[in-house]
């Protein structure tokens, strides 16, 4: 696959948005996390091996998005969220500032429990991958909880 073909895969079009959308790919997004961090840590005990369940980690990350049917009108709170993200992303103006402060926030709440996370997974120490990862989910789920009020205001105006 050449680097068009590639950038033409992982491009979000309207129907790739509403699959994205769907909970069942946003619950199951979610539920790759600990898959991953268990595929990495897999290395202490099949060394090298662990590749392949991390290799199968990323290709459903990859599927996830088309694995699912589309949404048509968002109801659900993760819908919802998808959307505004999709919103924001597309017009990030129409962010009010009260958002874009959270937002950052949040990128710096993930940030904290990534490091956490690559420390953890690195030393193989328990506590910090976990409250890492804890810390990236928080941070995930009030990015979408923050996405969704966002496609609600933006709708209601």
């Amino acid at each position: 696959m050449d680097v068009e073909g590639v950038a033409r895969f992982f491009r979000m079009d309207d129907e790739a948005w509403r699959r994205h959308a769907n909970p069942w790919s946003v619950w199951t997004r979610f539920a790759a996390i600990p898959a991953m961090l268990l595929a990495i840590w897999s290395r202490a005990w099949i060394g090298w091996w662990c590749l392949v369940p991390v290799g199968l980690v990323v290709v459903w990350l990859i599927v996830n998005p088309r694995a699912f049917p589309p949404v048509s009108e968002p109801r659900s709170w993760t819908e919802r969220g998808i959307y505004g993200e999709r919103l924001w992303l597309e017009n990030r103006s129409l962010v009010p500032p009260d958002h874009r402060s959270v937002l950052r926030l949040l990128v710096s709440l993930g940030s904290v429990g990534f490091a956490l996370i690559l420390w953890g997974m690195i030393a193989l120490a328990v506590w910090p991958t976990v409250s890492g990862a804890v810390l990236v989910v928080v941070a995930q789920l009030w990015r979408i909880d923050r996405f969704g009020w966002l496609y609600e205001r933006l709708n209601r105006a």
